[in-house]
């Protein structure tokens, strides 16, 4: 089944609950944070607290994304606070089978991700340890680019290697995703798609997350 994760690094954070309370009523079931330090990417966004509000205020499942340079240091903090999962960059991690492992055994599962830059190969002997995969569809850092194209590749590639390997891990996108590319990124093979500019950046995000999801549904329908 696929899933569209609103991202609220695009939320009205005046509004954070309210907003997230609207988009559980519509039918949301993940939510993507995207944790940023400054360092490994060019901006700096929250910290545990502010996932620990978020535990307190939604059911969802909290997809917690580490774009830091210590991930083995935080993800641990991060999961205290309520994360249910954490994705961790192939590019920040100098042990990445140890990382994906021990975030395992802290309760959370275990995402990988890549960046527009890196070659899907690099993740090869992660596959049968990582539970879900995330490419990255722009450079990360920042909400409001553009998709870029060679992404679809990418997952390509993934789905491919999932299928040879007998694997089950879903391969979640973010970046870039609108009403417009939404159709070629599930046509893919992609399970989960983050989306924030699309619901957030609207009139009704509520009304603009049903909308995406049944664009999803459709092109599921098609691909099946």
């Amino acid at each position: 089944m696929v899933e569209i994760l609103p991202s609220i690094l695009s939320a009205n954070f005046a509004r954070l609950g309210e907003q997230i309370a609207a988009l559980e009523t519509a039918g949301c079931r993940m939510l993507h944070v995207d944790v940023m330090d400054g360092h490994f990417v060019p901006n700096l966004t929250i910290g545990p607290p502010v996932v620990e509000s978020l535990r307190k205020a939604t059911r969802a499942i909290l997809d917690v994304h580490l774009m830091i340079e210590d991930p083995d240091k935080y993800a641990p903090v991060f999961i205290a606070a309520g994360a249910d999962q954490v994705s961790v960059h192939q590019e920040a991690c100098k042990h990445l089978d140890r990382t994906l492992r021990m975030i395992r055994s802290e309760g959370a599962k275990a995402g990988v991700v890549i960046n527009p830059g890196t070659p899907v190969a690099m993740l090869d002997d992660v596959l049968d340890v990582a539970d879900y995969v995330l490419v990255m569809s722009v450079n990360p850092g920042f909400g409001g680019q553009q998709f870029i194209p060679n992404a679809l590749r990418k997952v390509r590639q993934l789905a491919a290697r999932r299928k040879e390997r007998g694997l089950q891990f879903p391969i979640e996108i973010d970046g870039g995703a609108t009403k417009e590319n939404l159709g070629k990124i599930i046509d893919a093979g992609v399970e989960w798609v983050v989306a924030g500019s699309s619901i957030f950046h609207t009139v009704n995000p509520p009304a603009a997350f049903e909308e995406m999801r049944r664009i999803a549904h459709d092109a599921t329908a098609v691909r099946v």
